[in-house]
This record gives C-alpha cells, structure tokens and sequence, in this order.
C-alpha cells in the first residue's frame, strides 16, 4: 500500500532518466564512429574514401531533416497549446549570429557546387551531393532554432530525445569536417613558411587529397579553391554554436520551469563610448597586423622574422590591456554586495562550462611554447616575445572567465521597485517631496530639488489639500516644510550616483573585452598562427607531434574567442 503512493512520481522519472541516458549514448557512439572514418580517411587508411566519410555525413543530415521537418509539422498542429519556454535559451543575438555564420556558410556550399562542376570528371558524385544536401540542412536548421530554440518540450519526450541529440551530434561532426579540412590546408602553407626560416630539416609529405584530373576553368578553379578555405572559419563557428544551442533544448526536454518575467535587455550604445573607441582601435590594428603578417611570413627568412616580431608585440599590448580591464572590473565586483543566482538554468551552465574548456586549448599551447623556450638550446630573436606572450595569454584567459562567469551569474538588481513602495508608503503621510524626488532619481537620475517645478500629480494633490483645509496659510506652511530635503534622499542620491558610475564602468569593460575577443579570433581563424610558424616548438617536440597538439587545440582555441565575444555581449546587455 505504501509503495503505491510514491510510484506515480517515481514511474515517471525513471523512463525519462533512463531515454536521457540512451540518447546520449547513442550520440556519442554516432559521433564516434564518424571521428574514427574520418581519421581513417585522414589517414588514407585501406577502404577508405572521401566518399565514404562524405556518405555517412549526408545520411546523418537526412535523418536529421526529417527528424525537424517532423517536429515542425507537429508544432504547426499543435500551435494554439501554450507552451513552456525557456527565457535564456536562445537570445536574440545569438540567432541572428548563427544566421550570419550560416549565410557565409551557403556561400562556402555554393563554392564546393561549382568547384565539384569544374573537377567532375575526377570527383566522386557524393563531393557534388554533399554541398547540396548541407545548404538545405543549413537553411532548415536555422529555421528551426528561430523558431524553436527555446521550446521546453514536454511530449513525445523520449523520442525528442534521439532526435535533438542526434543533431547535436551531427553538427559536432560536420565541425569536425571542417577543422580537419582547413588544418591540412594551414599544414601546407606552414610547411612552406618553416623552409623560409631556415628550418629545412623539418620532413613531411604535402598532403591536400587534390583532384587527379585538369580544371575545366583554370580561373574559377583558383578562386574556388582559395576561397573556400577563407570561408571555413565561418562554417566551423556556425556548427558549434548550432550544437550548442541544440544542447541545451536536448537538456530542458522535460524541465520544470518556474513562470516568472524574464526583463528584456537589450543592447544600447549609450554610456559605452569609451569602451568602443578603444575596442574600435584594437579591432583596427588587429585587422592591419594580420594583413601584414600574410603578406610577409613566408616571404624570406627577414620578412618573417619581423612579422612574427610584430604580432607578439601587439598580441602583448592587447593582452596586457584586457588583463588590466578585466582586474578592474573583478575590483568593482569585490566592492560590490550583491548575490548570485544559483537557480538551475542549462543555458548558463553550458557558457561557463565552454569558457573553462574551450580555454583548456589554448592553455595547451600555451604551456607547450613556454617549455620549448625554457628546453631549446638555440634561440631566434624574435622566439623570446613568444615567452611573455604565451603567459598573458594564461592569466588573460583566467581573469576573463572569472569576470564573465561572475557576470552572468549575479542577480540584477531590484532596489528602484523597494524605493518607488518606500515613497509611496511615505507620501501617504503626508511628504509630497520624497515622492517627487523618488521619482525624479529613479527615471531621471538626478535630485528634484534640481528643477524649479513640481509634477502637476503633486500639483493636484497640493492644491485639493489647500481647498479642503480651507487655510492658506496652513497649506503653505504644509509645502514648505516639505520643500527641505531629507538626509535619506541625499544619501540615496549619492549611492545611485556611485552604483550608475560603476555600472557605466562595467559596461565600458565589457565592450572593450568584445571588441578585444573579436579582434583575437581573427588571427588564428584566417591563418596568422605563430604556433605554427616560429619553429621553435617543432625542433623541441618534434615536427608531427607538435602539429598534432596544435590540430588538436588550435580550433578550442578559435572558439574560446568566439563564445567569449558572445558571453561578453550578453554581459553589457545585462549589466
């Protein structure tokens, strides 16, 4: 009798923990498999083809098709139910990002659609599906997170499941894809860049799977094939911040969610100016150095000296800069007594968790230059900037997520709501001017004894009081009594005054650390990476196994800057 009282809600959740369980594992062993036939390919293991990989990854984008086409129609029918949302999934930033990333991701498939024209007669056919199967995936998919990724789904849960992680897996792979192809593009061009630098020593086959065959069009060729690989840095961002977002639906099938009002943020220029300028400079430099440094690294042994030269010590100034911003604002904090939000949320568990990960990957790196210097016997001018680059980059990364994760878990604060009651409780006995200047601190942040006139509500309630009492001289009294300020309101208005200029502060920070994460996404994801060009590293660890730490680490790296600008605009909106 006992056990029956219990096992409705017991019977519940164990079929959903144990569907939660399967699903994931389900997609680990799919994203497996594809990992390993990629490798395999990599590899040019025995049997193994590019059509083989590029097979299993349009049948994988089928299933998912058919999985959101499905969801869509079911959504379609049941459009007049209200349904659970979850407020912090899916921001609209982050959407129209993704729909950025996803139009220069068409543009790459339009790429591979006419360089597959060019090179058919050598091209298996599946080179010439695969585009075309990806831009109606890519069109579907940002479609669906529009419209659906904050849906908290609460029927047909278990098969929701396999699909949403299905399709977080899916995109996790077709990230793959694309850091695989744009790495082996980089290998060969830092092949070529070490030789100039004197490292001639270095063996490795030059390896870029090309077609066997003659270009139809030897132009459109060319600009074909350079193409696509500037446009990679875009299709790899939109991937993982589609699985990202698909994540954390898969993680809220089935939640619980408390109905409260979500405040909306939005984004506003005002009060940010100095943030932005400076950012705007960084961004600026940033983009000339890079434009430098390809143009110059590979080009004689002197040239890429000075170009390796010049990036560090922009990279150190930067860096040292956003340090610096970035202890500030942790001071502010510090002086700061406000508490943080605990409540269960997915979505910002995920962010602070990609923060510490994705870091991980350029603290790999990192590390690893800062040990060649301390180990190698031989040291290049230019390899001692890449010591204090390399350990600003650790703690800049440290201080950054410490500020970002802090920011997105302190609770907003609510102290104008307990005034505004406060005054109103005080006007009822008969103090118009605490109300007035309340009101006046609140909306217009400034005392009102500043302006000469009072709101025509106190008017009215001034002048009915005069006509009821019947005695002027008993009104007027009444009103300028209450013309002297208060000690309270002084005081009020001076710790509004300090909390706005922290504010203000806080903002300009985070505008300036966007920008600055902005600025240091695009070296490495259009191909300035010292990683690979000083050599030093490879003559300590040897050529291939420091190429692969830096395959491995390198695309953690590119997104850490990424999700970091994304984190950080969510932070000014916010604060």
């Amino acid at each position: 009798m006992e056990k029956g009282g219990g096992s409705p809600a017991l019977s519940g959740s164990y079929p959903q923990k144990n569907a939660e369980i399967l699903s994931s594992q389900y997609g680990i062993n799919l994203f497996l498999a594809g990992l390993l036939l990629t490798f395999a390919w990599a590899v040019h293991a025995v049997g193994i083809s590019k059509s083989h990989l590029l097979s299993y990854l349009i049948t994988l984008m089928l299933i998912q098709l058919l999985w959101m086409l499905w969801y869509l129609c079911r959504s379609c029918t049941q459009r007049r139910l209200i349904r659970d949302k979850d407020t912090h999934a899916g921001a609209r930033w982050l959407k129209c990002g993704i729909t950025l990333f996803a139009v220069i991701t068409l543009i790459l498939d339009s790429f591979k659609i006419g360089y597959y024209i060019d090179f058919s007669n050598c091209l298996s056919p599946t080179e010439g599906i695969f585009p075309v199967t990806h831009a109606v995936h890519t069109i579907l998919q940002v479609y669906f997170l529009w419209c659906h990724a904050k849906d908290i789904i609460q029927s047909f849960k278990t098969l929701e499941r396999f699909g949403v992680i299905h399709s977080v897996f899916t995109n996790l792979l077709l990230w793959t894809n694309g850091v695989l192809a744009e790495s082996k593009h980089q290998l060969n061009e830092h092949k070529e860049r070490l030789i100039t630098l004197g490292f001639g020593n270095v063996t490795i086959v030059l390896d870029d799977h090309a077609p066997q065959c003659n270009c139809t069009t030897t132009t459109l060729c060319s600009i074909f094939s350079q193409g696509i690989y500037y446009l990679y840095p875009f299709n790899i961002e939109y991937h993982i911040l589609a699985s990202t977002m698909l994540y954390v639906l898969w993680k809220n099938i089935g939640r619980k969610v408390e109905h409260h009002q979500q405040h909306k943020t939005p984004f506003k220029f005002h009060g940010i100016t100095v943030g932005m300028i400076f950012g705007l400079i960084v961004l600026t430099s940033t983009i000339a150095i890079v434009v430098v440094y390809l143009i110059q690294i590979g080009g004689s042994k002197i040239k890429s000296e000075l170009a390796l030269t010049m990036f560090y010590l922009h990279a150190i100034f930067v860096l040292a800069f956003m340090c610096t911003a970035g202890i500030v604002a942790l001071l502010i904090y510090r002086l700061e007594d406000r508490s943080l939000d605990n409540s269960k949320n997915p979505a910002r568990k995920l962010d602070a968790e990609l923060l510490v990960g994705t870091a991980a990957g350029s603290w790999l790196l990192s590390w690893g230059s800062i040990l060649a210097i301390i180990c190698a016997q031989a040291h290049p001018k230019y390899t001692w900037y890449n010591l204090p680059y390399s350990a600003l980059v650790i703690i800049e990364k440290y201080i950054q997520n410490l500020f970002i994760i802090e920011s997105i878990h302190r609770e907003q604060e609510k102290v104008n709501d307990n005034i505004k009651t406060l005054r109103i409780v005080t006007i009822s006995r008969g103090n118009t001017l605490s109300l007035s200047s309340s009101y006046k601190e609140i909306y217009n942040g400034r005392d009102a004894g500043d302006s000469g006139e009072m709101p025509c509500l106190f008017k009215g309630s001034i002048s009915g009081r005069e006509n009821d009492g019947g005695g002027a001289k008993e009104a007027a009294s009444q009103e300028n009594s209450s013309v002297i300020p208060s000690a309270s309101d002084f005081s009020f208005h001076s710790r509004n005054s300090v909390t706005n200029n922290k504010r203000r502060i806080l903002k300009n920070i985070a505008a300036f650390l966007f920008l600055c994460n902005l600025s240091l996404w695009i070296p490495p994801a259009f191909g300035c990476r010292p990683e690979y060009d000083n050599g030093l590293e490879e003559i300590v660890f040897g050529f291939e196994p420091w190429i692969i730490v830096v395959n491995l680490a390198m695309p953690f790296s590119i997104f850490y800057r990424m999700h970091s600008a994304a984190s950080l605009f969510e932070v000014n909106c916010k604060t």
